[in-house]
């Protein structure tokens, strides 16, 4: 019995699979962020065309990888590449240009030993010129069906060079891990959207859905989150932006869990601050016939954290506390109606779900206005109501 054990644990250690083909991540060039622009050769592509380096193309992407940690290749080559965009060691930035992206890709192997790995890619950025041009579903294409990427890599857009965005001042900063980490800020902010993941993007690209994806800015060397682009479902390209008091103020129906602050100013223009301590919404979808309509509640408590006006002024009294709240209402109504008419009478676009609320509440009437619900949705009456109190001061002891 013994001898018939020991046998079949002899076997078992022969034909038990390990990882005989493991590779050392120190010894790949693993890229975590890719950014996408409009095709424009770098200083180094010139350079090498110059001297035969090319192959029959036109400038259509110009495709930027950031790759860490350092490689071979970066071991070898050091910062001194002509593409170098590093701080300190922690990344490098390499572009190649052409009219496939995966053509591209597999030309990043004539420049790097071993060839590039995506997967560990944290965050896509797309330009929002290229996202003029081109429609998201063919930009998007090969990354859609490459498996080495994860879906749940996110997606951004930016304001300009989707490659400045890639870059960083700042020592040991490694930019496509600060863009992936930037929306976990949503609950002190409601200007940040949520993430969108490589597979959400694809849902909306394959279902023609309108939606938003983070808009991003780059100045001295720093990324910064300003408001939203706005991707039209039917030619899945870029129409619009959103600003940052309408990202804020569309906030109150997209977000589940919101935080921030809701600023207002009083007659003579001192600012006053409502902090948001909890709020909640509810979108209810009005059917009548072939007429559709929305009616939008909203609800907040949350404490007055911040008042600049006259000093004399209690405001724990009632008729002070009624008029500041009205005051807040008043803004917060405002940024609202000036994302929704945006949305409806500029960019005609329902890139804030309401479609969904009518797939859920009404499917049948779903299934006849789908096809064309941006253009139904442009006509569709909006309603809205927000009530916001003030439940404490913070830790004033007036």
């Amino acid at each position: 019995m013994r001898i018939g054990l020991m046998l079949t644990f002899i076997v078992l250690q022969v034909i038990t699979t390990g990882c005989w083909g493991h590779r050392e991540i120190e010894d790949q060039s693993v890229y975590i962020g890719l950014g996408l622009d409009v095709g424009s050769p770098s200083k180094f592509e010139q350079e090498a065309n110059e001297q035969g380096g090319h192959y029959p193309k036109m400038n259509t992407v110009t495709v930027t990888v950031q790759i860490a940690p350092a490689g071979s290749s970066q071991k070898q080559g050091g910062q001194g590449s002509p593409s170098s965009g590093s701080q300190g060691g922690s990344y490098q930035n390499q572009q190649l240009t052409g009219d496939s992206i995966l053509q591209v890709f597999r030309q990043f192997a004539l420049r790097n030993e071993p060839p590039l790995v995506g997967l560990h890619l944290k965050v896509v950025v797309v330009s929002s010129e290229l996202a003029k041009q081109y429609g998201m579903g063919q930009i998007f294409d090969s990354i859609f069906r490459d498996n080495d990427i994860r879906e749940s890599c996110l997606v951004m857009i930016s304001h300009g060079k989707a490659s400045e965005v890639l870059n960083s001042q700042h020592p040991g900063e490694i930019p496509a891990f600060r863009l992936r980490d930037a929306h976990r800020n949503r609950y002190r902010n409601q200007k940040i959207l949520p993430p969108v993941t490589l597979v959400m993007l694809e849902n909306n690209v394959r279902s023609k859905s309108s939606f938003m994806l983070q808009n991003i800015v780059s100045a001295e060397g720093e990324q910064y989150l300003s408001g939203a682009a706005i991707i039209k479902g039917e030619t899945n390209k870029w129409v619009g932006e959103l600003s940052e008091a309408e990202v804020e103020g569309l906030s109150w129906i997209t977000e589940k869990k919101l935080g921030g602050v809701v600023k207002t100013y009083t007659i003579d223009g001192r600012a006053i601050t409502y902090e948001i301590k909890n709020a909640s919404a509810k979108v209810v979808p009005i059917v009548s016939g072939d007429d559709i309509s929305f009616q939008i509640k909203i609800s907040s408590e949350g404490r007055l954290i911040e008042d600049w006006s006259q000093p004399d002024i209690t405001p724990q009294q009632t008729t002070v506390l009624q008029k500041l709240e009205e005051k807040f209402e008043e803004q917060a109504r405002k940024q609202l109606g000036q994302a929704l008419y945006k949305l409806q009478n500029v960019y005609h676009t329902d890139a804030a779900g309401f479609g969904e609320q009518i797939r859920i509440s009404h499917p049948k009437v779903w299934k006849k206005v789908k096809d064309n619900w941006d253009d139904i949705f442009s006509h569709v009456p909006i309603s809205y109501d927000i009530k916001m109190t003030i439940i404490d001061y913070g830790s004033s002891k007036e």
